[in-house]
């Protein structure tokens, strides 16, 4: 009887085929984007169409595994032992392996002394630091393809510091690198370089890996800077501690071995034992699901068609039309340079939005702002306008050197500028929350002047760009978020707190059944308390005060908007909540309405 060994995983399904002599017949490796369980569904079936078989033994691992294995009658196979199994069936001479998944690090150290063997293994809890999920939100911030990555080559002499201990810290390391313009290629290798040493020094728990090395999963298999910067680090340690250099191998299977290890746990068993006949049990689980959700979960959203309708109306965006004006015009310009993106804004002198150019960090401020100028320039011709600037006002990280290598007239603190920026449009706001790719503001404001913020330091928990690198990851682009989180009636609830939690407990709703869509609703809904709970730290909204508003990229997702609004008005009923019209640019603009009060402009 064929044995089917299935690694039903955070990120993908892989599965392997094996018949009485061990050998392959059929394997597969795909991505399930947030529906494990239909995918496992499809391999299954696929297998039984493609081998013409009936009956086939079962033996599962992975985060998924358990759930498929009890539904079926399967065996579950811990993961670590079945990629050990593997690995002392396939290559007995192995002196240690280290396996990366989407979420999960493995090591395992054989130790051979005097004709014994000793075995050491250990796994990354909760924290998917050093893993594939670390470099997949990555890639996604600096816009590069998995296929532009895999090609990128390890160079130990462009490395720069990063923290591969924590997820989110890495990604600040990125960003603050990215801002003084490190090339994109030398980021990715400061990565690949981060993800090996995290994993020597810290998933070893000690121990020396003692060569042949194995390096097996996704992320080794794929990426050949990776690989190469296993290579570079383990020579260097085994230099260090006296040990001989051996090869570092990357076997042919690399993708397959804690499918492999199931399948081959096979042999341990009596015969006859795990014999899966019928899929029932997996398609009942499906129409289960939706009971199991009611009962774990909480309401979405929305609880009524009409309260979404409602809530649309009010909220969607309008689109914008420029003030009717053309030749030769006296403007201001108002330009920040932000953790993941360049903003820029042209004002006419009554303070109207005229233009604005939003471009995502290519890691050169300088190249940055000079092309979102030159797209103000180009945008601004369109429409007949001959720019002539009276002044100009920048804020974000780069608002010095761009001060100074542009000129102008103010160099405006960020809180100050995105004060400014919504007090234009609500001269009454008294709360401005500003949530972008990176960081999350919240500005106090009394009569019209700052008295208080909150600012989020290295962890970017919920943000704009957690949301967004969540989103791709299931198949959705950013701006098909809301769309998707609409759809959902019930979703998980989710802890507040570090994003790497989050990525915890979103692997562990896929394993109970949870879409893609219900997983989206369910952190648009944590994300209010990322906000206030831990990055405010103020649970009684109301000494804030009453008149909010809402801006920056991440609140043009109309999912956030409602969960925010849902969370504010919790917990101050008669709240005032409004959506700034430009919240993307607000920042910008706020530093251009202070160059038009610093020129001796008419103030806005």
């Amino acid at each position: 009887m064929i044995r089917v060994g299935l690694d039903a995983g955070s990120t993908t399904v892989k599965a392997v085929v094996l018949d009485e002599k061990g050998r392959v017949l059929w394997k597969r490796y795909e991505r399930h984007y947030a529906r494990q369980t239909e995918k496992v569904i499809e391999f299954l079936e696929q297998i039984k169409k493609d081998l013409s078989v009936d009956r086939f033994t079962l033996f599962c691992a992975g985060s998924g595994g358990k759930t498929v294995a009890e539904l079926l009658k399967g065996k579950f196979v811990q993961e670590v032992n079945a990629v050990t199994l593997a690995a002392e069936r396939l290559y007995p001479e192995a002196g240690s392996l280290f396996e990366l998944g989407g979420q999960d690090a493995k090591f395992v150290l054989w130790m051979r002394e005097n004709g014994r063997v000793r075995k050491f293994a250990s796994m990354n809890d909760k924290c998917a630091g050093g893993t594939g999920a670390t470099i997949d939100r990555i890639l996604a911030k600096l816009g590069l393809k998995p296929e532009e990555a895999a090609r990128v080559a390890y160079d130990p002499a462009r490395v720069h510091p990063v923290a591969g201990k924590c997820g989110v810290f890495a990604e600040t390391d990125v960003n603050s690198l990215q801002k003084k313009g490190v090339p994109e290629e030398e980021l990715l290798i400061s990565l690949f370089d981060a993800v090996v040493l995290q994993n020597l020094t810290v998933l070893t728990r000690g121990y020396t890996p003692r060569p042949p090395v194995l390096l097996l999963g996704g992320p080794n298999a794929y990426f050949l800077g990776l690989r190469q910067a296993w290579e570079y680090r383990l020579k260097e340690l085994w230099r260090e501690r006296g040990v001989t250099e051996g090869p570092v191998l990357l076997p042919e299977d690399a993708l397959y071995f804690v499918a492999l290890g199931a399948a081959f746990s096979a042999e341990l068993e009596e015969p006859g034992r795990f014999v899966v006949e019928d899929l029932t049990p997996l398609y009942r689980f499906l129409e289960e699901r939706e009971k199991i959700k009611r009962e774990s979960g909480q309401p979405a959203l929305w609880r009524t068609e009409e309260e979404l309708k409602e809530f649309l109306k009010t909220y969607a965006p309008e689109p914008y039309n420029p003030p009717p004006v053309s030749g030769r015009l006296p403007v201001f310009v108002g330009l920040d340079g932000g953790s993941t993106s360049t903003k820029a804004v042209l004002l006419d002198e009554e303070g109207r939005l005229l233009v604005s150019a939003y471009r995502l960090s290519a890691g050169n401020p300088l190249k940055d702002a000079a092309l979102v100028l030159k797209e103000l320039e180009r945008k601004a011709k369109e429409l007949g306008i001959e720019p002539q600037v009276e002044g100009a006002g920048y804020t974000g990280y780069a608002k010095e050197l761009l001060l100074e290598a542009f000129g102008g007239e103010t160099a405006v603190v960020e809180t100050v500028a995105h004060a400014l920026g919504a007090l234009k449009f609500f001269p009454d706001a008294e709360v401005v929350c500003d949530v972008g790719g990176q960081d999350i503001k919240i500005i106090v404001i009394r009569e019209g002047k700052v008295k208080d913020f909150k600012l989020n330091t290295q962890c970017s928990a919920g943000n704009g760009y957690y949301l967004q690198a969540t989103a791709e990851r299931f198949g959705y682009r950013v701006e098909e978020y809301a769309e998707a989180a609409f759809k959902a009636r019930y979703c998980p609830s989710f802890n507040f707190g570090c994003a790497v939690f989050l990525e915890a407990d979103v692997v562990n709703f896929q394993r109970l059944g949870w879409t893609a869509e219900e997983i989206m609703a369910g952190l648009a809904k944590v994300l209010p308390l990322n906000v206030w709970l831990y990055v405010a730290q103020e649970p009684n909204l109301a000494r804030l005060g009453k008149v909010f508003v809402l801006q920056g990229g991440t609140h043009r997702n109309l999912a956030v908007v409602k969960a925010q609004l849902d969370y504010i008005k919790s917990k101050v009923p008669d709240a005032k909540v409004f959506v700034h019209p430009f919240g993307s640019v607000a920042g910008a603009y706020g530093a251009a309405v202070e160059a038009m009060r610093v020129a001796g402009g008419v103030r806005a």
